[in-house]
């Protein structure tokens, strides 16, 4: 796995020498949300590791803000004595491009692991630069995997058999959806105990949350009854433009307490995450993103 290096040196990013250091809220004062924020939990220590709970970071829309949620939230989870794993499951790779690693340069990803029967999963999966934090990763091989899938007997369950046996390693499994409902996202919901919808404070994006909830229902139906939604995440806020606000009302009068009171605030850090392939919180570890990552990772665990 790579670390910081000269070449990201050269793209123009630099290493903040002394994160802002934000205080933190404390239960009752207002949030974004417009609620006062709800009393949490420190997070217990855990005596043993596993079985894990499966949550899928699920929005057809791109640009949401979810394959950053899902490498900080899994690096939040870590610092409270969490094992996570994080399962790229977008042909684009961009969880794994976001954890410094090179796609095009694999020779097995998670499309090797749910289709060529006898792959062992060690040989697949890889750790990350963030202790206890392990990543299946994902490259266009895995676009391959929808069209072959469709002929497969139990197709929806294949990922959840091919993770099945890694459960016990891990305590948390955050399984970074493409931007479609395609048969892939269907996969990933099928296995899942929970679905984290993150949301951008825009109106297109508060357009599609009811087709992505519509989807969710049929696969508790027909295929996952314990399929619950963990919560919807506002991401990219700008608390500074009316229309984010307006938006925000909006979705919390219609989701009410599914909406995490942790919001996300657009800044310039995690742009600049992607280049060093490090999460937040340890790139700018006091910063207002890494606080409000810790925040939503105390709110996953409550929940």
């Amino acid at each position: 796995m790579s670390t910081w290096t000269s070449a990201q040196q050269s793209l123009g990013v630099t290493r903040p020498p002394a994160p802002d250091d934000e205080p933190d809220v404390e239960e009752g004062d207002a949030g974004p949300t417009g609620r006062a924020y709800r009393a949490v939990p420190h997070p217990t220590d855990l005596e043993r590791h596993g079985p894990a709970r499966v949550v899928a970071m699920c929005n057809q829309k791109g640009g949401v803000g979810k394959t950053t949620s899902t490498i900080n939230l899994g690096a939040a989870l870590t610092e409270y004595g969490r094992k996570v794993l994080l399962v790229d499951f977008d042909p684009q790779g961009a969880l794994s491009v976001g954890l410094g690693v090179a796609p095009h340069q694999l020779e097995r990803t998670i499309y090797n692991l749910i289709m060529e029967r006898g792959t062992p999963a060690d040989d697949v999966v890889l750790s990350t630069n963030v202790e206890g934090m392990d990543l299946l990763p994902s490259n266009i091989d895995l676009s391959a995997a929808e069209v072959q899938l469709v002929t497969e007997v139990g197709r929806e369950q294949t990922l959840g058999r091919t993770i099945a046996p890694l459960l016990d390693r891990y305590d948390f499994v955050l399984v970074d959806c493409q931007p479609s409902l395609g048969l892939l996202t269907v996969n990933a919901l099928a296995c899942a105990d929970g679905v984290v919808i993150p949301l951008e404070c825009e109106f297109f994006s508060l357009r599609g949350v009811a087709l992505l909830i519509d989807t969710i229902e049929k696969v508790r139906e027909r295929l996952n009854p314990k399929l619950q939604i963990t919560g919807i995440l506002a991401t990219m806020y700008d608390p500074r433009t009316l229309h984010a606000r307006e938006v925000m009302s909006r979705v919390v009068e219609a989701f009410g307490d599914t909406v995490f009171d942790t919001v996300i605030n657009r800044t310039v850090r995690f742009p600049e995450t992607t280049v060093a392939g490090e999460p937040i919180t340890r790139w700018a570890p006091k910063s207002t993103g890494a606080k409000a990552y810790r925040a939503l990772a105390r709110e996953v665990i409550a929940r």
